[in-house]
């Protein structure tokens, strides 16, 4: 009874190739929202997870080689960076005494520019 079940819903020499087209029954609502959980749940531990707008500046220290960074991320752990330490997103670029340049990847297909500078600065100047 089960073949007979089987024959009457795919016909005998019937088979659906799809060849990279999308799925008519899957809803496109909500996919991104999907797309974007499964990315968050591959991205490793420490620094390397976080991207550029999820740390702060807390402070800079001189060394040898130059300057260090501190920075907070929203796990609020701190983490000392140099120049070409690897976020998730961004690389940083360079540390100076007052401020942190990041090289962020664009990943917005819609976007001219793939990467920008992204200025993270210790103290903000009060305009008066």
């Amino acid at each position: 009874m089960a073949s007979r079940t089987d024959q009457l819903i795919e016909p005998l020499g019937f088979t659906y190739n799809p060849e990279g087209r999308r799925d008519p029954f899957v809803s496109m609502v909500g996919r991104g929202a999907t797309l974007r959980g499964s990315a968050e749940a591959k991205r490793p531990t420490g620094l390397a997870g976080l991207g550029v707008a999820e740390v702060t500046l807390r402070g800079t220290v001189r060394s040898r080689e130059g300057y260090v960074a501190i920075l907070q991320g929203a796990d609020k752990r701190a983490y000392i960076v140099r120049a070409g330490d690897k976020l998730f997103d961004g690389t940083i670029r360079a540390v100076s005494q007052n401020d942190v340049v990041i090289l962020q990847q664009v990943n917005d297909p819609l976007s001219l520019e793939k990467q920008r500078e992204v200025r993270k600065v210790l103290r903000q100047t009060e305009a008066n």
